[in-house]
């Protein structure tokens, strides 16, 4: 798509469109009462994982996030785009980033998914059997 016909103030790369898409999420969950402790954490090597945003519930739960964003609901939408293979290495990031951390919380994966009608937020979208 041309700078013409693209509309105003959207992304240019799909790089730009997902940290759009994290930002929305990230001011969301914020509002929500959730602080946040690292954002695009990887792991080290090839074939490793990242999670998008990582906070702090207000009752002490680390969450770990993915954010998914998709331009319409079909075929289930940003939701349904958290395959297993997605949510493996997910859990995979998890833990490492844990075991970087001298006491273990309580955890929980949660998916916010960005669409044109809104966010919607799954808590505890997942676990990390």
């Amino acid at each position: 798509m041309d700078d013409f016909h693209r509309p105003m103030g959207s992304p240019r790369t799909t790089k730009q469109a997902g940290d759009a898409a994290e930002d929305l999420a990230l001011g969301y969950l914020r509002d929500q009462g959730l602080r946040l402790h690292a954002r695009n954490y990887r792991t080290p090597g090839r074939g490793g994982g990242e999670i998008d945003l990582i906070l702090w519930a207000p009752d002490g739960t680390l969450v770990f996030v993915e954010v998914r964003q998709r331009r319409s609901r079909n075929y289930g939408g940003a939701e349904a785009s958290v395959t297993y293979a997605k949510r493996r290495r997910i859990v995979w990031a998890a833990r490492h980033f844990l075991m970087r951390l001298g006491q273990e919380p309580p955890c929980r994966f949660d998916v916010v998914a960005v669409h044109p009608e809104g966010i919607t937020w799954l808590c505890a979208a997942f676990d990390a059997q």
